[in-house]
């Protein structure tokens, strides 16, 4: 008994050296790695290692290990237990554990991944992988996933899809069926709008829009949302939110299949919007909401739906936090805090271009983020695709114009009973036009007549999506029949920094800005009617903003043709500016019932007005 009370207290303490390492100790086994269900999207991962028959919690003593730079020669990290021993965790097993940090993130103190992130947290096959019941079941779903399922439209749709449309169609279907969230993220004139509507309309169809969507855009683009609606999807109820009295169709929001509203309003009306649950909330030209401390992105984020998107053609512009932004409202979760995503993606990608890190960026995002540019869908488009964009006119604007078009309506009127559409009337009538179009695209062309007014929606939408339009490295052609409007948009350009060329009636040396142009010196022209119509060849262009409708198809084609001919290797987008409710509207609606048309009735002063009847003529002034 003297013996082994002896034994029991003897202690022997060994110690090494570079010389002679050695150690002595528990080696540690494969890990443990275990996700608990700790809210509606979010899973805590619990990671452990079974020593002497008790689970150990791996983190702190990983990190504390890591911290003091405890490693041994190349074998592992030597780490320290709770209960005071040393033990050694192999180098082969401490590799896949650090790559499994670097996938976890921290949430109210708890280390976990967000749901969309649960079936990327793959542990190595001889690992203890224990998921709770609601990451099982969801991990069971994800495995049965058999890929983007074909998706048609419902047979009241009335627009035929491209097959990238289809396929963006089915990526929706794909979020909507696991609950995610995405950034559609397009190129601009590839048809963001249409396949939205085509999933909506779809959702009414199968009976799951049982909660209104709502669309957020800029002013700009909330008329188009609702024309192409009524053109795409008439099944669709729906309603636009305005500026004046909103009280009705605030009170009436569930009613509707489908609610449009602006930035603007949205801060104004946030408290009915956010009282109502969306089935679907997208929020288009989301590049607004890129500064994820604005009052605007927070009201975003406070919107309840089921399904959340963003549709920008233009993800990041500046820097990866404005990408960030999008799928924080989006997909809440998927890409951490602002300070993890910031030291393991956005100092490593902007600052040394780290391929580890941009390739970890790629995974993590692929599956929510769809994007086609026009060079990869080329071959699915046609040569010429014309976009026509709806503006609505602001409330002093809009005044300004009725106060106009109920001077020149009786005037004309009376001029025209008298006179036919001939003689002297024609002048008259193209004063009265010439008026009307100048408000339409910008009021400080009427001068002293305008007083102090200066809002221009029409250059206000422009100035929306031009400068996305030269992001995305498009070539664009700028058509007005206004010089003086040129130079207001030209003032508006050098303010923002976009370099252009300029060709019109007064310039001498008309090869140096096609020179300019087609040399990809600058990435926009800005071309009046009379001097761009004829004689050019701008095929470098891919790009066509008619500004101002013109009355003459014939001078529009020719304007278009400068980039849409023989040598033009790409498909031309054309965009129509539209002033909503106006004669631009109009003459559009007009000139689709006579294609025939052979003469302007601004241009042609020697008979202006003989192509079209009186009835007509007096048509275009009435509200």
């Amino acid at each position: 008994d003297g013996l082994r009370t002896q034994a029991d207290s003897l202690r022997i303490d060994v110690y090494s050296t570079e010389r002679f390492p050695l150690f002595v100790g528990p080696t540690l086994d494969a890990p443990e790695l275990e996700l608990v269900h700790a809210g509606k999207d979010w899973f805590e991962a619990r990671l452990g290692v079974i020593v002497d028959g008790q689970r150990v919690d791996l983190y702190p003593i990983l990190e504390a290990a890591l911290r003091q730079h405890r490693a041994t020669d190349g074998r592992g990290l030597i780490l320290t237990l709770p209960d005071g021993r040393t033990a050694l965790f192999p180098r082969e097993r401490l590799e896949p554990v650090l790559r499994l940090l670097a996938e976890l993130e921290l949430r109210d103190g708890t280390r976990g991944v967000a749901r969309e992130r649960v079936p990327a947290i793959v542990p190595p096959p001889d690992w203890r992988f224990t998921p709770g019941p609601v990451a099982q079941a969801f991990l069971r779903e994800i495995e049965r996933f058999d890929g983007l399922r074909d998706i048609e439209p419902p047979p009241g749709f009335h627009a035929e899809l491209r097959p990238y449309q289809f396929a963006g169609v089915a990526w929706l279907d794909f979020l909507r069926r696991f609950r995610f969230g995405g950034v559609l993220a397009d190129d601009m004139g590839l048809g963001k709008t249409v396949q939205l509507l085509a999933f909506l309309a779809r959702e009414k169809a199968e009976g799951r829009l049982g909660q209104p969507a709502l669309v957020v855009c800029p002013t700009s683009v909330a008329p188009n949302w609702i024309a192409e609606a009524g053109r795409f999807a008439p099944g669709l109820s729906t309603v636009m939110l305005a500026r004046g009295d909103r009280s009705e169709a605030l009170a009436s929001l569930g009613a509707r299949d489908l609610v449009v509203t602006n930035y603007a309003l949205l801060l104004r009306d946030l408290d009915e919007l956010a009282r109502q649950h969306w089935s679907v909330v997208v929020f288009d030209e989301a590049q607004w909401l890129k500064n994820s401390a604005s009052q605007g992105f927070r009201a975003a984020a406070k919107l309840k739906a089921d399904l959340r998107l963003a549709l920008s053609g233009t993800p990041v512009e500046n820097h990866l936090g404005e990408l960030k932004a999008l799928f924080d409202l989006a997909l809440p979760g998927l890409l951490g805090s602002d300070r993890e995503f910031t030291e393991r993606f956005r100092h490593p990608i902007e600052r040394q271009q780290d391929e580890g890190a941009i390739d970890s960026l790629r995974r993590r995002i692929r599956p929510f983020l769809l994007r086609r540019t026009k060079a990869e869908v080329a071959s699915e488009l046609p040569p010429r695709t014309t976009i026509e964009r709806p503006i609505e006119l602001g409330e002093a604007q809009r005044d300004l114009y009725e106060s106009i078009r109920a001077q020149m309506e009786s005037r004309v009127r009376e001029l025209l009973v008298g006179a036919g559409a001939g003689g002297g009337a024609g002048l008259a009538v193209i004063d009265a036009l010439l008026k009307l179009r100048q408000v339409c695209c910008d009021p400080a062309l009427l001068g002293e007549e305008a007083g102090a007014l200066r809002a221009s929606a029409k250059r206000e939408a422009l100035l929306e999506f031009l400068p996305t339009l030269v992001e995305e490295g498009r070539a664009v052609l700028l058509f007005s029949q206004f010089t003086s409007m040129l130079d207001l948009i030209e003032r508006d350009l050098d303010e923002r920094g976009i370099a252009y060329a300029r060709l019109d009636g007064n310039t001498a040396d008309r090869a140096r800005p096609v020179q300019r142009f087609q040399s990809s010196e600058v990435p926009l022209m800005l071309v009046s009617l009379k001097a761009g119509g004829v004689g050019l060849n701008l095929t470098r262009a891919d790009t066509v903003i008619l500004y101002d409708p013109w009355w003459n198809p014939a001078a529009e084609a020719q304007a278009i043709d400068r980039a849409h001919r023989i040598g033009q290797d790409k498909p031309v987008f054309v965009y129509e500016l539209i002033a909503s409710g106006t004669v631009e509207e109009k003459m559009q609606a007009l000139k689709a019932r006579k294609r025939a048309l052979a003469e302007s009735i601004i241009e042609n002063a020697d008979e202006p007005t003989g192509a079209l009847s009186p009835e007509e003529l007096v048509a275009l002034f009435e509200r």
